[in-house]
């Protein structure tokens, strides 16, 4: 039988990646995401409701995400990869102006829904011996102006993995954060409000992450041997670097 990878927000960028890449080498996926559209495309791209079955639901709706999960057929029941994919960043403010709605929005997505999926998903893990894979940020670990809530959000996946890691190892269960830096996807227009010029601005000339490449590793990890854990993986495009620290003169 084959494997069963879940993975939320799979209707663009790393998520659909993601579940294409696991399709090539021979996995079932389970695709989550709000845009009912796209996921039945992707369902067809992908092989069809043999290989790939889609959930549309919000992931920050608690009783969204466990009905839908609730309603999983038996077949894609024995999930073993959860790929923690769903998240956003809002906004690129300082926090002073920042807009609370917008904090809010980022918790509850990055965080709360990532934390509930992951706890209804535990136990089927356990007895499947299978892999958490997270996607948190560089900004987990570098922060930057305008970065604080969706910073601190990723700072928490890194963390929560970790802990998980701590709590699971008995278990058998593998648990990975995978850190992007600059990577090209729908992700920066939703940031800006669908501002297409300062998405064509952050990424010219650098040569960013593409989707195809943060799927790669995410494969990559899942697809080693049971034994082998890889904690967390920091990747960046070439062009990317650490800056100088700010310093405001006054």
């Amino acid at each position: 039988m084959p494997q069963i990878a879940l993975i939320t927000g799979a209707t663009a960028g790393f998520g659909k990646a993601a579940a294409q890449r696991f399709v090539k080498e021979g996995w079932n996926v389970v695709l989550t995401g709000r845009r009912k559209d796209r996921l039945d495309a992707l369902v067809t791209e992908l092989g069809g409701p043999k290989r790939a079955h889609a959930l549309c639901f919000d992931i920050r709706d608690e009783a969204a995400t466990e009905a839908a999960l609730a309603e999983l057929p038996a077949e894609f029941r024995a999930i073993t990869a959860l790929v923690n994919n769903a998240g956003l960043a809002l906004g690129t403010a300082p926090a002073q102006e920042s807009d609370l709605n917008q904090w809010k929005t980022m918790i509850d997505t990055n965080v709360t829904g990532l934390v509930t999926i992951t706890r209804l998903l535990l136990d089927t893990l356990i007895a499947e011996k299978g892999i958490i894979v997270n996607l948190a940020s560089i900004a987990s670990n570098w922060p930057y102006p305008g970065g604080n809530v969706y910073g601190a959000t990723k700072a928490f996946v890194r963390q929560f993995s970790l802990g998980l890691r701590s709590d699971l190892s008995a278990k058998g269960v593998r648990v990975t954060s995978i850190e992007p830096g600059m990577a090209e996807s729908e992700f920066t227009l939703v940031r800006t409000g669908g501002n297409q010029e300062a998405y064509d601005k952050l990424y010219a000339g650098a040569n960013p992450l593409q989707p195809e490449d943060i799927a790669e590793t995410i494969y990559w990890v899942a697809s080693l041997p049971k034994h082998v854990n890889i904690n967390s993986v920091e990747i960046m495009p070439v062009s990317q670097s650490w800056a100088p620290f700010q310093i405001f003169r006054g």
